[in-house]
């Protein structure tokens, strides 16, 4: 698989991460760093298993 960037913001209630360049919304959230970044990357991987690899934006 190739990599896949995250974003993982702060806010005032947790943290709140994104992938870019997967067509689709996927969004993890946790009160900690740590929380968020598992979640999303726990949602990528569900959201490619249902959608296919079609949902991976290419760059060409």
């Amino acid at each position: 698989m190739r990599a896949i960037k995250i974003i993982v913001e702060k806010h005032n209630d947790g943290y709140v991460a994104y992938p870019l360049g997967i067509k689709g919304v996927v969004v993890g959230e946790g009160d900690r760093y740590e929380e968020a970044l598992a979640d999303v990357k726990s949602a990528i991987y569900c959201h490619i298993e249902i959608f296919g690899q079609e949902v991976l934006e290419s760059h060409k």
